[in-house]
């Protein structure tokens, strides 16, 4: 089993002397994988287009050298979102920087074999490749303790705690992401997704069913405080936009139709 599967992710502070950031670092728990190198559903349903990904080899540098082998899961049906804990006024051209300490932080400190998170946003509303894989694929991330399996990670960089604007770009990047990501699977980004946990160190114990959100804040499924208050309340209006990128009649629309 990776390294990464055996380590248990929490809130922690960064590395300082890389890059003076506080990790939101995130659960991983012990998967049972699904088997071979599967590929999302291919549903004709709901899809949104594909937003611009900028590939991990921007931000990469030699912190990838010794990755080991993507896991691969089932179809991803539900998206966990998560804040880095990390400052706010960065230079968004210095962000692949930022995501090579993050990154450094999981690897090195935590010994996880890649980051954790599938993806990050930044505040210019930029999406980051995370971990490696293929970003049309079920990758296994590690990223919320418990339920890593038939999920996606997105991690926005930075700290979005009660009265922290989350900035538009970044939230309607989050959106973008989630609809097309769960549209590969059909998903409503407004509906619920039931998941087994793999570990009775997330909120449920081995083996529970539970059902979340389609996405949902790294909290739902983990004892933290991630993604913070101001974000978490950002995540209605999240699943609003993602279910309308897919096409999706909102639930005021069609209650105004039918009255």
């Amino acid at each position: 089993m990776p390294r990464a599967g055996r380590a248990v992710l929490v809130c922690v502070p960064g590395l300082a002397a890389v890059a003076a950031l506080v990790l939101c670092v995130l659960g991983v728990e012990r998967a049972v994988e699904s088997g071979g190198r599967g590929t999302e559903a291919r549903s004709a349903g709901h899809r949104a287009a594909r937003p611009a990904i900028v590939p991990r080899e921007r931000w990469l540098g030699d912190t990838g050298s010794a990755r080991a082998p993507a896991r691969y899961g089932a179809p991803v049906v539900a998206v966990f979102v998560h804040h880095t804990d990390s400052p706010n006024r960065y230079d968004c051209a210095d962000v692949p920087r930022i995501i090579r300490a993050l990154a450094e932080g999981q690897t090195r400190a935590r010994l996880f074999d890649d980051i954790g998170y599938n993806f990050l946003v930044d505040r210019c509303g930029t999406i980051y490749e995370g971990r490696g894989g293929g970003v049309d694929r079920p990758v296994v991330g590690a990223h919320t303790q418990g339920f890593n399996q038939r999920t996606a990670g997105v991690a926005a960089i930075g700290t979005f705690t009660a009265g922290v604007p989350v900035p538009a770009p970044m939230a309607e990047a989050i959106a973008a992401l989630a609809a097309w990501k769960l549209g590969l699977a059909d998903a409503d980004p407004r509906r619920t997704a039931r998941l087994v946990s793999s570990n009775s160190l997330s909120r449920f114990p081995a083996g529970a069913h539970a059902d979340f959100q389609a996405v949902s804040g790294h909290a739902d499924g983990y004892s933290t405080h991630c993604p913070g208050a101001a974000l978490r309340a950002e995540l209605p209006a999240i699943r609003e936009r993602a279910a309308a990128l897919q096409g999706r009649t909102s639930a005021r629309a069609a209650a105004a139709r039918q009255g």
